[in-house]
């Protein structure tokens, strides 16, 4: 059997390593686990596990009700990892999160809207990479806010009615902002729930639009320089658990009555608007 002297992620291989002694076996392979998750940058060994544990929270939350994962998600990696590497890292996760949910709903989806919402998103990614900087956050999330609260619970307007040259335009505007913001599902909720009439045909409506849109985006932070290997351990951990998290969630989905969905939806909708008018005014006030 080969042996391995533990590494120096673990006290116990701390005090071996001062004695010059070697390991062999099962804890070999718990050396490997623990240098594995202390290559991730920024963390200890408890806010890697932290992290992964609330990636499985937010994706049960996200398929359950449609959204509210990918806010709370970046709330608490914004108060652990280096403010660079949030948007960017957080893109990997939510993709991989939606994506799953939209292929366990596939048949759900209404794709004849994806194709407008692509070519708007292009269009979105590529002016707000240009511009990345330049836009203070504060002022973004204030508009998305109010505007989440006027499609909710404002007068009806034209503007949620169903057509192409609309999911154009949802797809310019939210791919413009998600590269200041991170998670615009907010945005782009109103709009699928109001073409949507069945809250498995929502879910998975909107986690489709959102698996392209951040695909997206990750491509563009990589073209502007962001380096995504560091993370990759940080990543695969919360992409694991955020799996795990999305089949329960979908399982809570396919017993929930529509009457309850819908009412949850909105009202996660609502508190996530009010959480992005808090922060814009918290930004603007310490600008």
């Amino acid at each position: 059997m080969s042996c391995l002297t533990i590494g120096h992620y673990t006290l116990y291989g701390l005090w071996l390593r001062k004695l010059g002694k070697p390991l062999c076996g099962s804890r070999q392979n718990m050396d490997l686990i623990y240098d594995f998750i202390g290559s991730a940058p920024e963390l200890s060994y408890s806010e890697f596990v932290f992290l992964c544990i609330i990636s499985f929270v937010t994706s049960v939350i996200s398929a359950s009700f449609g959204l509210g994962g990918g806010a709370m998600l970046v709330t608490v990696m914004a108060s652990l990892l280096n403010p660079i590497a949030i948007i960017p890292v957080h893109a990997v996760i939510q993709l991989n999160s939606n994506l799953f949910r939209a292929l366990m709903m596939w048949r759900y989806i209404r794709f004849f809207l994806m194709t407008p919402f692509v070519v708007g998103s292009l269009i979105g990614v590529s002016i707000g990479g240009t511009i990345v900087f330049a836009l203070p956050r504060y002022l973004l999330q204030g508009i998305i806010g109010l505007f989440i609260l006027y499609t909710l619970w404002g007068p009806a307007t034209k503007v949620l009615q169903a057509s192409s040259k609309t999911f154009v335009g949802v797809g310019v505007v939210s791919s413009f902002m998600t590269m200041f913001v991170g998670g615009t599902g907010p945005l782009v909720a109103p709009f699928v729930r109001a073409v949507t009439d069945e809250r498995r045909m929502t879910v998975s409506t909107h986690a489709a639009f959102m698996s392209f849109q951040h695909a997206v985006k990750i491509v563009t932070f990589g073209v502007l320089g962001f380096a995504f290997s560091p993370y990759i351990p940080l990543m695969f951990g919360m992409i694991v658990f955020g799996i795990l998290g999305t089949w329960s969630g979908k399982n809570i989905l396919a017993w929930m009555p529509e009457k309850v969905f819908r009412i949850a939806f909105n009202s996660v909708l609502t508190l996530l608007a009010l959480r992005l008018i808090y922060e814009a005014s918290q930004g603007f006030l310490g600008s």
